[in-house]
């Protein structure tokens, strides 16, 4: 945690100090002197690319690609690939980066990811512009809720996709109606995600705002997230995640997973969520794992968490299956991830189901080291009552905790 929190410091008071956008050191790659149109019509990508290309072969420190304000930008994928050679570098979006709205426009495209930044060291994207992924023909043709429907499609493009990149931040961005998740934070390590909007329709399908997976040293902070999935998820081989200071709703809430889909070994660790309000989500705060899975999540905490009409507020699901396309009636497996030593600390507030807090843990592979401290949930529908529900979940408890805890010793 405090290395976190050092890192933190580090990237906002040390790393970009010297170095703030249009500052006399930088210089500036503005899009519309490489030939943007600006219209929201034109194809712009041949113009961000060779603005890119420029700011990053630049020998001045902190070059700057700007996105200028008052305009609407048509970008097809791309890819913005580093190394750079400053040791930093800034996308500055002041305008609105739009993605071709239609799934046809993709063909013969990068249908899996919209932009990309690779390899960069040092990127600072920043502006307070929007990214705009139009993805509402997408969410009708996404396999997740037509499952049945002939042609649906099972890829669909994530919007801000952060691969292989290092002490770089993200903060300050609006982002919109992705087709699929909205920030991707991927194979990357030591990076910010600060004071981001993320917003798409509760009813879009996997819009996760903020999805960290293969990364380690990440932390998202101080961001309001509504969205149709997952405001937060954390996905395989991912360690010393800080999630802080998120309004979450309406959503998914904050998952750890799902994990284990194809019977591999998950390696999950040094997870800390805390102060987040959740407002009329789905879930709280989850792990969820598939029963084939193996391996291990471990260290995770919870911490100061409100909870506002939260339909499942603390819930573990390891039986975590697709049947048809539906989730549940899983056939129970001899395989398991073991998740161990998990605190849930100071969470109050409504639920909206009768089930505030539901272990369900492996058969084959116990909960251990879970602790309730300091929980206080209560039913959101007057003279009702909320209960606890575990399956082979072991732990402790301390002070209050209410709804009754069900753990095993």
């Amino acid at each position: 945690m405090k290395a976190m929190v050092v890192f933190a410091l580090m990237l906002i008071f040390g790393v970009f100090s010297a170095d703030l956008p249009f500052s006399s050191a930088q210089t500036i790659f503005n899009v519309l002197d490489y030939g943007a149109k600006a219209d929201g019509k034109t194809d712009d990508s041949n113009a961000f690319s060779a603005a890119w290309k420029a700011a990053c072969s630049a020998a001045t420190q902190n070059p700057t690609v700007v996105v200028p304000r008052s305009k609407d930008f048509l970008v097809y994928p791309l890819t913005f690939q580093g190394p750079c050679k400053s040791s930093n570098i800034s996308f500055q979006v002041i305008g609105t980066i739009n993605a071709p709205s239609s799934p046809s426009a993709w063909r013969g495209r990068n249908s899996r990811r919209w932009l990309i930044f690779h390899g960069v060291t040092g990127l600072l994207i920043t502006g307070n512009g929007t990214f705009n992924g139009h993805g509402s023909e997408w969410w009708d043709l996404s396999c997740t809720d037509h499952p049945n429907m002939a042609g649906c499609a099972t890829v669909i493009p994530m919007a801000l996709n952060i691969i292989s990149c290092k002490q770089s931040t993200i903060s300050d961005i609006y982002t919109i109606d992705s087709a699929k998740f909205h920030v991707v934070v991927n194979q990357s390590s030591d990076i910010l995600v600060e004071n981001v909007h993320v917003t798409a329709p509760e009813s879009s399908p996997n819009t996760d705002g903020i999805h960290v997976e293969l990364s380690q040293n990440v932390l998202v902070n101080n961001s309001v997230i509504a969205t149709g999935d997952d405001c937060v998820s954390i996905g395989e081989l991912s360690s010393n995640i800080t999630v802080s200071y998120i309004t979450c709703g309406p959503g998914h809430g904050v998952s750890i997973g799902s994990l284990g889909k194809y019977g591999n070994s998950v390696k999950v660790e040094d997870i800390h969520v805390k102060k987040i309000n959740f407002k009329g989500t789905t879930n709280g705060v989850r792990i969820k794992t598939w029963q084939i899975g193996l391996g291990y999540v471990r260290n995770i905490s919870f911490e100061h968490i409100t909870l506002e009409s939260v339909k499942n507020p603390i819930y573990i699901d390891q039986y975590y299956c697709d049947i048809n396309g539906t989730r549940g009636n899983c056939e129970p497996k001899s395989t398991g991830v073991h998740i161990s030593e998990v605190t849930y600390d100071d969470i109050v507030g409504t639920s909206s189901s009768n089930t505030a807090i539901n272990l369900n843990c492996s058969q084959s592979v116990a909960c251990t080291g879970i602790h309730l401290s300091s929980i206080k949930i209560e039913s959101d529908k007057s003279g009702k009552q909320v209960i606890s529900e575990c399956t082979n979940a072991h732990g402790t408890n301390s002070g209050v905790v209410q709804p009754k805890s069900c753990l095993q010793s």
